[in-house]
């Protein structure tokens, strides 16, 4: 991982210390190609945990919205998560 995604990585950590109390609900946004393996990928990442997946192709249907409700136990556990599902080729993160 580089030096400026560390960074941020960190003040993510600190800004969710301070904003929310833990375990807290926490929502997660990918944007990936629209491929059905990559979608699942992504999906797959958040099983078993309860989560509120909900998903939306791009008008031209090139890309697709993937937004995940799930409850995180901690600031530590929301960075982890997107850590994991970063190494998912073509997948953006906001």
């Amino acid at each position: 991982m580089d030096k400026k995604t560390e960074e941020f990585y960190i003040r993510l950590k600190e800004e969710l210390n301070n904003t929310s109390s833990w375990p807290s609900e926490y929502l997660y946004k990918f944007i990936v190609p629209t491929d059905a393996k990559k979608i699942e990928e992504v999906e797959n990442a958040f099983d078993n945990m309860g989560s509120v997946i909900k998903t939306q192709q791009s008008k031209a249907g090139k890309y697709t919205s993937v937004s995940i409700n799930v409850t995180m136990n901690s600031p530590a556990d929301v960075v982890e998560k997107y850590i994991e599902v970063s190494t998912i080729e073509g997948i953006i993160s906001f």
